[in-house]
């Protein structure tokens, strides 16, 4: 697979994000930016990887908002831009996003918003849909690979035709699958423009907002019309009951058609969903007596279609959140099959989804990987802190202490909140309270949480987990990452001073794999009061491995059945360690050589292997 091929018929099989990346590609592209968030982290990743090669700009930004501003001044300056993020990211970056849909965008913007529906790998589930009625920004809503690629070069050229941003708003299943994708021509990158300026327009004081509010209001009226027209909305099919479907919904009404062809139905698809096209959705309903809305999460079709009836008083009985249809989770093509024959007052058959007995499998809880330095603090910290601290957890890998036996997180918001919301709790609780926050977290977001404690002279203790890398959605940089490791110039941001210049006087910088540096750092830091930080580092193993090139060097061997050895597996929960009876032995393939348990159980003995 070669993304940047300029062949035009090129056939490839691509996952959906890898299709958004050559559809931006066949737009000519300039800039790029974003926050690593899953299931949107390969478009960025594709985009970093491309970099030596193509002629765009690319940069992994400090957080959501500062990726939206720094998109918003390439297209301002008439660059087509691209910036890439999770739905709970465009919370973080919707105060410049409102105000780039109200001023508008000459180059084109395009802003991908993957969503989780069933909370695959996030904190909450999110329809961003809202977002899009909120600032007022016109939504694809691809179903198929294709139409990654397809809709992501047509978002580029509306976007820039209409100087409107553009969401691509896509959900966890079509960002990871996998099809066919005919590539198109490949444009050159346009990474130099014009700036017009026109401070009435371009700066939002008040007077200005108020105005560009109507401006926005009367073109979105102007691009209904187009979405009216538009080949993304297609009709195909007939009889009294109609299917409205938009987004993923789409591929799986299309599984179902096929499965069963006894279930006739008139079918809207909608692939341009807003500024949603009101006479194309009433003209689909005029000669229907029932409609079935078909939407994962929230009912933003059916409360619109409801609207339409409702203006133009149609007696239709319109059918969506309720019996079949959750307000939660993804939707599957047994549960549409079954709201489709309730829709045609047929009986449901019943849908086989899995044959094998799933009531005897063991259970498979997300845990830290073997050699992870955070389990190494998070042991320590439950040693001196035990049950009498209140642990405020934030977003990464190191969420997962919520898990015995290390049982160090009570508590998370979002990205950067263990500072501030640890600070909101130590005042209303006697107990010490230890926040947690890594690397990554630290400059998205929790700086801003460490400065307002210190100024407000809250207590608290402060651990950052430094593992110098974004680990949990794929090892992207951060400014805490020596840029040489990816063929880059040297050059990183520390931490250290960093919080010192926050105002915090009580820091201590440990290696986190040293348990009794571990262990004097946090007692001395439990005895002081006010703000105090620990900067726990050692590198994510897989990073050290994946990009440092480091080795494993070392491994542990186990005196069998031995009782000090099976509580150190209790202790640690190292997934290297397992259990035959009541002997502890230990995987070598998993073993990552760290020697944590070797601290903590005198009975195991470090052997040097090669690795």
């Amino acid at each position: 697979m070669n993304l940047l091929d300029s062949r035009a018929g090129t056939r490839s099989l691509l996952l959906g994000n890898e299709a958004i990346v050559r559809g931006a590609l066949e737009a000519g592209v300039g800039f790029i930016s974003c926050y690593p968030g899953t299931p949107s982290s390969e478009v960025p990743d594709t985009f970093f990887r491309l970099s030596k090669h193509g002629d765009f700009y690319f940069e992994y930004s400090i957080n959501e908002k500062v990726a939206m501003e720094v998109a918003g001044g390439a297209s301002l300056g008439g660059v087509p831009t691209l910036v890439t993020m999770k739905h709970v990211g465009v919370n973080v970056a919707a105060d410049p996003m409102v105000t780039l849909a109200h001023i508008g965008t000459p180059g084109g913007l395009v802003i991908l918003c993957a969503d989780d529906p069933g909370c695959h790998s996030s904190q909450n589930e999110q329809d961003s849909r809202y977002y899009v009625r909120l600032a007022g920004l016109p939504c694809f809503e691809p179903s198929t690979a294709q139409e990654c690629k397809d809709m992501t070069r047509e978002a580029f050229e509306l976007s820039a035709r209409w100087q409107q941003p553009v969401m691509l708003r896509t959900t966890t299943r079509v960002n990871h699958m996998r099809g066919p994708v005919v590539f198109g021509p490949l444009s050159p990158a346009r990474t130099k423009g014009a700036f017009a300026r026109d401070p009435q327009r371009f700066v939002s004081v008040p007077a200005v907002g108020r105005v560009r509010h109507r401006a926005l209001l009367a073109n979105l009226e102007t691009i209904r019309g187009e979405v009216n027209r538009s080949d993304w909305n297609n009709v195909y099919g007939r009889g009294k009951a109609g299917v409205i479907a938009s987004g993923v919904s789409r591929a799986y009404l299309g599984d179902v058609l096929k499965l069963h062809p006894e279930l006739k139905v008139k079918v809207l698809e909608l692939g341009l969903c807003y500024p949603f096209p009101d006479d194309l959705v009433n003209n689909f309903l005029e000669d229907l007596d029932r409609v079935l809305i078909l939407e994962e999460l929230e009912p933003i079709m059916e409360n619109e279609v409801r609207r339409i009836c409702q203006q133009k008083g149609l007696t239709i009985q319109v059918r969506g959140k309720g019996k079949d249809l959750p307000l939660w989770d993804e939707y599957s093509t047994s549960m549409i099959s079954t709201a489709l024959h309730h829709l045609l007052d047929l009986d449901a058959p019943v849908e086989t989804v899995c044959s094998v007995d799933q009531s005897n499998l063991p259970g498979r809880p997300p845990n830290l990987c073997a050699g992870c330095p955070h389990r190494s603090v998070y042991v320590q910290v439950r040693k001196i802190f035990g049950d009498n601290a209140v642990y405020s957890s934030d977003i990464g890998c190191y969420t997962l202490g919520m898990l015995p036996p290390l049982n160090t997180a009570d508590f998370l918001l979002c990205m950067g909140s263990s500072v501030s919301t640890g600070c909101g709790m130590s005042k209303a609780v006697e107990d010490p309270v230890v926040a947690f926050i890594g690397d990554s977290t630290f400059f998205h977001s929790g700086i801003t949480g460490l400065i307002n404690a210190v100024y407000n002279r809250h207590d608290l203790l402060l651990v950052i987990l430094d593992n110098r890398t974004t680990a949990m959605t794929g090892h992207q940089p951060h400014p805490g990452v020596d840029q040489a490791v990816f063929e880059g110039k040297p050059g990183r941001i520390e931490i250290e001073p960093l919080v010192r210049a926050s105002g915090v006087n009580e820091v201590r910088r440990i290696k986190a794999l040293n348990q009794k540096a571990l262990s004097r750092a946090i007692e001395e830091l439990k005895k002081a009061s006010g703000v105090r930080v620990l900067i726990a580092e050692d590198p994510c193993p897989l990073f050290a491995r994946k990009v440092l090139g480091q080795k494993r060097t070392k491994k542990a061997r186990v005196a069998v059945s031995d009782q000090a050895a099976l509580e150190c597996v209790h202790t640690l929960a190292c997934p290297a360690f397992y259990l035959e009876g009541e002997e502890v032995h230990i995987n070598p393939v998993h073993c990552a050589g760290c020697m944590v348990c070797v601290q903590l159980c005198p009975s195991l003995k470090p052997e040097t292997t090669g690795s």
